[in-house]
């Protein structure tokens, strides 16, 4: 498997030899020194006050300023240092575009004031609202059919980006396009799928998987490419293979740790039916990974020394809490309750007492899920 860690992790590099300005001045004044005492047949010495050092510092300050605009534009050329347009610009060469913002989608339906005898029409763009400011339309023209009372329909947000993700069922309820004849409205699944313009980090690891899908999926690496290249809210992607079947299953989170929704999953299928991007043969199936449950119960202490900080560090320790829940939150990864250890004395705690999570090893296809709150218990002040 590729690891973009490798490009994360590779050692850090300077074009310009790691120069200070003070390095760059020391060397003009000396070279300065050397030539005019050539020219004049004897030792000559800038004294600290002499003008002729203070043009030098000044010229010095411009010239080191020009080397780090060269230092940086080496960089620029390397997926570990490339951002914002320069990224755009490199990862052209391998054929990678940036994943501009998506719209959420769900699924809506639509109930009649009554069965009817003819069909009733839903068009196209109808658009629905919930509590606020946020619309979504249709995605297709529909029909509740005659002797029906309900049809469903798939539907997108009008903006773009993550704003349309999250409703829950029954939230998009107001119709904004009234339609005859139709009484009501909701969305039956949780919004999702929304994607804001692909961050640098998730294009640069996209870019370095770019290579493998050169040809055919069928490389681990060319079906995590395609995966991610299909939406930019895609997270972690675990890609596994039952080569004597020719079935290949794809295991995926969102980018912030939640389950993918029903149409999202269904819309990545779709998207690798593109006989370009996999080899006939393939078998593709797509969904959410197993979970695991665990819970978080532990009383922690505060060094008596840290009395003065101790509100900011029970502040502190909630968040900690929270990065460790995200950072669990991978496919793969064992419950490991040390890492919930580290961030939390890292917080600030002198010490822990776990009751849970204890360590639990995670089936490669599994992802870990609290299973209810977390239990935090403030236990006081100790001596250090």
């Amino acid at each position: 498997m590729i690891d973009f860690e490798a490009v994360k992790s590779a050692p850090d590099i300077s074009f310009i030899e790691d120069a200070s300005v003070e390095e760059i001045r020391d060397e003009m004044i000396a070279d300065y020194e050397k030539y005019i005492s050539e020219a004049e047949k004897k030792q000559i010495r800038l004294e600290r006050a002499s003008p002729h050092r203070m043009e030098i510092y000044a010229a010095a300050a411009q010239i080191y300023q020009a080397m780090k605009y060269i230092d940086r534009a080496g960089k620029l050329n390397l997926l570990k240092y490339s951002y914002g347009d320069y990224l755009d610009n490199l990862a052209l060469l391998k054929g990678t575009r940036r994943l501009r913002a998506s719209a959420a989608v769900t699924t809506l339906k639509y109930t009649a004031s009554a069965v009817r005898s003819s069909a009733t029409a839903i068009p196209a763009g109808s658009r629905v609202s919930g509590s606020d400011d946020v619309y979504f339309r249709t995605a297709e023209y529909a029909e509740i059919p005659a002797g029906e009372l309900s049809a469903e329909v798939p539907a997108e947000c009008i903006e773009a980006g993550t704003v349309g993700n999250g409703y829950k069922a029954g939230a998009l309820n107001t119709m904004v396009d009234p339609i005859p004849y139709i009484s009501a409205v909701e969305n039956i699944t949780e919004t999702a799928g929304g994607a804001d313009t692909e961050s640098d980090e998730a294009f640069a690891e996209r870019t370095h998987l770019a290579p493998s899908s050169y040809s055919t999926a069928g490389p681990e690496a060319a079906y995590e490419y395609w995966v991610r290249t299909f939406n930019a809210s895609i997270g972690d992607v675990r890609i596994t293979s039952d080569q004597a079947a020719g079935r290949v299953d794809i295991y995926f989170l969102m980018s912030d740790g939640s389950d993918p929704s029903e149409e999202v999953v269904e819309g990545l299928l779709d998207y690798l039916k593109n006989g370009d991007m996999r080899p006939m043969d393939d078998l593709v199936t797509a969904q959410k990974p197993e979970e695991t449950a665990y819970s978080i119960d532990f009383t922690y202490y505060i060094n008596r020394s840290d009395s003065s900080r101790a509100e900011a560090i029970q502040k502190a320790v909630e968040e900690a809490v929270k990065e460790y829940i995200a950072w669990q939150r991978r496919i793969g990864r064992d419950i490991n309750p040390d890492e919930l250890t580290a961030a939390v004395k890292k917080a600030g705690a002198k010490r822990l007492e776990i009751r849970s999570p204890i360590y639990t090893p995670i089936g490669g296809n599994s992802v870990a899920a609290v299973s209810e709150p977390a239990s935090v218990n403030y236990g006081g002040l100790e001596d250090d």
